[in-house]
């Protein structure tokens, strides 16, 4: 089980990692891309994924920890209800959604440190 405290953790870690409010909700931004977003009805967060096809598989896959509601609906993000995955899980699709929202030289430095 993952909360928001996991989420500001893990975030944090990141390098350049800045949280400020994205329409209303603590928002998580690298330089100046959104990476993640913490909701609150229905609970969870949004992450990236490297396309559509792999979000749709994700969520047809484990149903329980991944959704969209019809706003995400062609949208390369997906939303994890937080309380339905372990921390080191989640970690990794934060890593994965920075990783794919940083700007290329600073996640190139950042997969060399790792």
């Amino acid at each position: 089980m993952t909360n928001e405290d996991d989420v500001r953790q893990i975030c944090f870690g990141l390098p350049e990692v800045e949280e400020r409010l994205y329409e209303r909700l603590p928002g998580f931004f690298v330089k100046r891309n959104l990476f993640a977003r913490i909701r609150m009805k229905p609970d969870g967060l949004l992450v990236w994924r490297p396309d559509i096809l792999d979000k749709e598989a994700l969520i047809a896959a484990q149903p329980v920890k991944f959704f969209q509601t019809p706003h995400y609906e062609r949208h390369p993000g997906v939303l994890v209800h937080l309380e339905a995955i372990d921390v080191a899980e989640f970690e990794e699709l934060l890593v994965l959604s920075w990783t794919l929202r940083a700007p290329a030289r600073l996640a190139a430095r950042f997969e060399t440190r790792s």
